[in-house]
Parts: C-alpha cells; sequence; structure tokens
C-alpha cells in the first residue's frame, strides 16, 4: 500500500472528494467486477477534472478525482498503480491504485519546476521519470522519482532541449525517448509561447541510468517550428512521433516521423495536399504491435489516420470531431473525442457527458 503523502483530513479538505467515485450515467454504469483496460483524463459537466478507468468495450469502470486539469498518465502495470500528470504548467500528480486498495495521494512539483504532462515508470517499477520545466532557466528536464519512499524526488538531468513533452522507455528498458517540442514558456505567461522565431524542437534519447546524452535529432532548419510532441513504439523499435507546426497556417508541412538510435530521423511524405486536412496538429499516436499500424489523431482536422508500419503508407482515415484520445486495441485502436465519444476498434460506440483530455493510456501493455 502506497504512504500518503499528505494527512487524508488535509488532502480532503483541499481538494474535495479523492476517493474512487463511481459513475452512474447509462453508458458508465459502476462495474467494479471488470478490468480496467484504458486510463484518461476528462473534465465533467460541472467543470470538474478526473480520470476515468475503462473497461476494454469503453464502459467506465471508476474514476479518480483531480485537483485541476489532467493530461496523460503514466503505469506501473506490475504494482497496478497509475500517475496523472497535471497539463501544463501544471505542479501536481495523483498516484493511484487501479484496484482500489488505497485512497489517491498527490506530489507537488519542486520548486522552480512544472510538469508537462507526460511521464514513464522504470520496468522495476522503482522510479518514476517526468518531463519538467526548469523555467527560469529555459531547461527542459526529467524529474527522477521514488516510487518506494512516496515518490520522493531524488534528482534530475537536462533533456538537451526545451520544452520536453512526452517521453518514453525504449525496449531496452534503459533508453528514455523524449520530445523536445522547442517552445519556450513562463509560468508568469500561461501558455504563451516565447520563442516561436527561434525555436528548436529535438528527438533525443537519454540513459536513464546516468542522465546522459545517447543521440539528439533535430529536423531540417527550415523545419525548426515544427515541435515534436507526441510518440509511441513499434513493434521494431522505432520511435514514432506527431507534431505541432507554430509556422504560417498555409504551409502544410509533415506531422508524423519516426527515428531510432542509429537511424536518421525522418518525417513521413504523403501524395498531394494530405496533410492540409490535419490542421497542422496531431494530438496522439499510437502504435499497435500485432497488427503493425501506427495511428495519429488531430483534433483540430476532426481526424483519425492509420499508417503501416513497415513502409510509412497511409492506410486509413477516418473522419471524427474532436478525436484526440488514443491507444491501440485488439483489432485496431481505441479512440476518445473532445465531445465524449468514445470508440473501441470493434463493438458499439459509446457516448459521455465528459470532455476527453488529449491522451488515453492502455493499462496493460
Amino acid at each position: 500500500m502506497m504512504a500518503p503523502l499528505l494527512d487524508r483530513r488535509d488532502l480532503l479538505a483541499a481538494t474535495g472528494a479523492w476517493l474512487l467515485a463511481w459513475i452512474g450515467t447509462p453508458r458508465a454504469l459502476a462495474r467494479p467486477e471488470q478490468q480496467a483496460a484504458f486510463a484518461a483524463a476528462y473534465k465533467d459537466s460541472d467543470g470538474r477534472f478526473g480520470v476515468a478507468l475503462l473497461a476494454d468495450d469503453g464502459t467506465i469502470c471508476a474514476r479518480v478525482a483531480l485537483p485541476d486539469r489532467g493530461h496523460d498518465i503514466a503505469c506501473d502495470r506490475a504494482a497496478r498503480r497509475a500517475v496523472a500528470f497535471a497539463r501544463r504548467p501544471g505542479y501536481f500528480a495523483v498516484i493511484f491504485d487501479l484496484n482500489r486498495r488505497a485512497e489517491p495521494v498527490t506530489i507537488q512539483a519542486a520548486p522552480g519546476r512544472h510538469f508537462f504532462g507526460h511521464g514513464v515508470f522504470s520496468p522495476d517499477g522503482r522510479l518514476l521519470y517526468a518531463t519538467e520545466n526548469d523555467f527560469e532557466a529555459a531547461r527542459g528536464l526529467i524529474g527522477v522519482y521514488d516510487a518506494t519512499d512516496g515518490f520522493r524526488r531524488v534528482g534530475e538531468f537536462d533533456t538537451h532541449g526545451m520544452d520536453p513533452h512526452e517521453l518514453l522507455l525504449m525496449p531496452d528498458g534503459r533508453t528514455l525517448a523524449v520530445a523536445n517540442g522547442g517552445i519556450e514558456t513562463h509560468p508568469d505567461f500561461g501558455r504563451a509561447k516565447l520563442n516561436l522565431a527561434t525555436m528548436r524542437p529535438s528527438l533525443v534519447f537519454l540513459d536513464r541510468i546516468h542522465g546522459t546524452l545517447v543521440e539528439k535529432h533535430r529536423l531540417a532548419a527550415d523545419l525548426h517550428q515544427l515541435s515534436i510532441r507526441h510518440m509511441a513504439i513499434d513493434g521494431a523499435g522505432r520511435c514514432w512521433f506527431g507534431c505541432q507546426y507554430e509556422g504560417a497556417t498555409g504551409d502544410a508541412p509533415p506531422l508524423v516521423g519516426l527515428a531510432r538510435p542509429g537511424d536518421a530521423i525522418r518525417l513521413l511524405d504523403l501524395p498531394g495536399k494530405a496533410w492540409a486536412g490535419f490542421g497542422n496538429y496531431v494530438g496522439s499516436v499510437a502504435c499497435n504491435r500485432v497488427t503493425d499500424r501506427v495511428a495519429v489523431t488531430s483534433p483540430r482536422g476532426n481526424l483519425l489516420a492509420t499508417f503501416d508500419a513497415a513502409s510509412g503508407r497511409l492506410v486509413g482515415r477516418k473522419r471524427l470531431n474532436e478525436v484526440c484520445g488514443l491507444a491501440a486495441q485488439a483489432g485496431g485502436f481505441f479512440a476518445t473525442t473532445g465531445t465524449g465519444d468514445i470508440r473501441p476498434a470493434r463493438g458499439a460506440p459509446g457516448h459521455v457527458n465528459l470532455v476527453w483530455d488529449n491522451h488515453v493510456l492502455r493499462l496493460d501493455g
């Protein structure tokens, strides 16, 4: 059982209901006997924030309250616990037990730091790594937390870039892939982007044991405003990434690419004006290692696109209003939308009165 980091009375007074709350909407009846397969952050109709645990068919099994808007979730699958991170610039992360054996607890970002909404556990679950901003120095960091000691912050190391967003653990269990978006922000200015004329995104591979740089990949100079943000790893160990373009609206550059240690970074070249339909933004990336497919979503373009992982060929496009959340599922992909839709790969679609945030995490791998 996780030791609470805050006194229970203080925690309840500060944030209200931190206990797992069952939902009673027709599509989302409480079903504790169902195994949660996915987790996603949301906002409800009363403006409250939380994380929903969903079964494979999209039925909501349980909810966890959050003090403010959440973004992505990291999972220690062996210990059946997860961490929901605040959306940038955010200062909290909430740890909760997937088996509901303990109350959720919260940790705060270190002084002079804020979270970027993403994290990942070490293979043994003993350490949690989170992307963070040293905002006074405009420097990207990985914060390191000891999951065996109340998620105490035990260190940090440089991401060799600015604006680190998503990070993933590579198949070797040692290398971290980090998407340095390249955009300078400071909490004094909210979410304002302060350096669009000079931004330089990168995709880096870091040794998580020593905190050292393994490789750094940059796009061509004329694409310096193509912010690398979201990623997924395919069955061949390639890191697929999706981008957000900060240049002229009419440019419509490629928004999806891939790289891995030892290989050059490359962007996918689609025929005609195919990229124009993405609204210069990819919100999520997921790889299905069974079907050898990669999917990306664009909530601005209301589009879910599927690629063949081996060739990079575009093999499918589906129109879904405000689609963003995405995870691999048997037979394809599980998706959520900002309008409350739930789209399993198979079976009937569902709808709840929730605004789903950008990401869906598959809890069983």
